[in-house]
């Protein structure tokens, strides 16, 4: 005989849970402690529960298993929330479970109680609550829909007062391990040869790559597809390290900074190929131009067809799809690549720091220099964002960690503190605002007490820039709303004992960057920068 807390356990770390993010409360206590007693898999007290949806995300995204994270009653449910919708836009795995009152009281007037179930429909994939006779079925069945395409959370309630329940173990007929995708799923011959004979009309086709060619694992494949028919590449910012900068065939990032630089490349298609483009981060329509669309992916697009030419879905498997579209010899097209070359250089040649000058431009550039190449750089939301997502050079996607579907502040440092339990072994920074780290600086006692080596610098510019430079294009006062007027004139040595460095210059920066990345436990660098520098490359995508 086993307890529910003990089945609940068992089942976690069977689908390979490693970590349990949350914040006690009374009835969980009879699972932290069937957590305790089974083997590699740990429960990990945070500060507040929407760092605890965050981190279990993050773990989603990195891992490919489900993140999993906790929240009590009521506004435990309600803090929670917003990490769970993260991953619901930002597509990553997770199951999140909350207490729920007992069947009798569900729809009582009770201290703390309000409907999870309905709370959580609207930003998750499915929404259950388990009992004493399903605990191992609900959430292998969780696990399972949390995983598949689009990936993303599952809400499980837990029931007050059953952990200590006796029940016996019993074979069920589910295993989310073999949920997997069939590979030889066969496009429509139709819908093939009708993009077939789009893309050998077209002079001027681009690939735009989204998050779900990132899923897919196609890195290689998207290379040989690009080189083959000399295809500029464009890519939206989560999908950043699917292929590489240095590239001939690169084009730059969708709506990020100076991204009117690159609508000179895609202003000019004729045909836009769209592998595994996902509108959660940009609708195809709010930057392509009208012209024909062919959207490789596993789900229809999701475009306005009256602001864009004519639509051919290729669906399924795109390692699949992919290779039975383009079994066919080179076509011409007049994409000049010298010029394609121009343009990229003159891209990244304005995101070059300028001599005499400390700006966020120089936080970017010198740590992408101190960082490894197979460090992890968590990013917060905001205008340093914009910058890092089209100057930041990765290897691979997994090495740049960023919320762009739910897009929320406060992201950064949970994302931070998941990528280091996942790979200890691996340097690991976050940048965030100062208005980001605002949100989620209590998170420097839990980096404190796991020790977790993570640098995280933070961008002082004493103001909310990206909406301050928002307000300016509307010609809004910007001294009202923005200011945070937080930066005093006596540095802080410490936040909840996490040593913190101040800087000013370039050459304090360099210093500060190389003490961080030498020192045994976290450290927080404080830059303060000139926040203006922003306004020149924070602009409105141009279609």
């Amino acid at each position: 005989m086993a307890t529910v807390a003990r089945q609940f356990a068992q089942t976690l770390k069977e689908i390979g849970v490693r970590y349990v993010f949350g914040v006690p409360s009374g009835n969980m206590i009879d699972y932290i402690k069937a957590l305790r007693e089974e083997e590699n898999i740990d429960f990990i007290l945070v500060g507040h529960e929407t760092t605890a949806a965050f981190m279990a995300g993050a773990v989603g995204r990195l891992t490919g298993v489900p993140g999993v994270c906790f929240g009590t009653f009521g506004p435990g449910a309600t803090n929670l929330s917003t990490g769970v919708g993260g991953a619901f836009l930002d597509r990553f795995p997770m199951i999140a479970f909350t207490d729920e009152m007992p069947e009798n009281l569900l729809h009582r007037t009770v201290q703390m109680n309000i409907d999870h179930q309905q709370l959580f429909k609207p930003i998750t994939k499915h929404t259950t609550r388990f009992n004493t006779e399903n605990v191992r079925e609900i959430i292998l069945k969780a696990a399972g829909i949390a995983i598949s395409e689009y990936p993303g959370p599952v809400h499980v309630g837990v029931p007050a007062g059953i952990g200590q329940t006796e029940i016996r173990e019993t074979e069920v007929d589910v295993n989310y391990l073999q949920l997997k995708k069939d590979l030889s799923q066969k496009t429509p011959d139709e819908s093939i040869q009708e993009a077939k004979m789009l893309f050998l009309k077209a002079e001027k086709p681009i690939l735009a790559v989204g998050l779900s060619a990132v899923r897919a694992d196609i890195k290689p494949l998207l290379l040989q597809l690009a080189e083959r028919f000399h295809l500029p590449v464009v890519l939206t910012p989560m999908a950043k390290g699917m292929f590489a900068e240095k590239h001939l065939l690169y084009a730059g990032v969708l709506f990020h900074a100076l991204s009117d630089k690159v609508a000179l490349t895609y202003q000019q298609a004729d045909l836009v190929i769209g592998i595994g483009y996902d509108p959660v981060e940009f609708n195809y329509e709010d930057w392509m131009p009208k012209v024909p669309l062919i959207h490789f992916d596993e789900k229809e697009a999701d475009v306005d067809i009256t602001q864009t030419g004519k639509v051919v879905n290729i669906l399924g498997e795109l390692k699949t799809s992919i290779p039975q579209f383009s079994n066919y010899k080179q076509i011409q097209n007049t994409w000049n690549l010298k010029n394609l070359q121009i343009r990229k250089n003159i891209l990244f040649h304005a995101l070059t720091p300028q001599p005499n000058h400390f700006g966020p431009l120089n936080i970017v550039t010198e740590l992408r220099n101190t960082l490894p190449e197979n460090g992890i750089l968590t990013v917060d939301v905001g205008a340093h964002l914009h910058l890092i997502g089209q100057m930041w050079q990765t290897p691979s996607p997994e090495k740049l960690l960023i919320t762009n579907g739910w897009s929320s502040m406060g992201f950064g440092i949970p994302a931070a503190l998941a990528a280091k339990l996942c790979h200890p072994g691996l340097e690991v920074a976050c940048v965030t605002g100062d208005g980001g780290f605002l949100m989620n600086a209590g998170e420097l006692a839990t980096a404190k007490r796991l020790n977790l080596k993570i640098v995280f610098i933070v961008i002082y510019d004493n103001s909310l820039s990206l909406i301050k430079i928002k307000q300016e294009k509307k010609n809004f006062a910007t001294d009202y709303g923005t200011p945070l007027d937080m930066l005093s004139e006596e540095a802080t040595n410490h936040y909840f004992g996490v040593p913190v460095i101040r800087i000013r210059n370039q050459k304090e920066y360099k210093n500060a960057l190389q003490k961080a990345f030498i020192a045994n436990g976290p450290t927080v660098i404080e830059a303060v920068a000139d926040g203006d520098e922003y306004k020149k490359f924070v602009l409105k995508p141009n279609k």
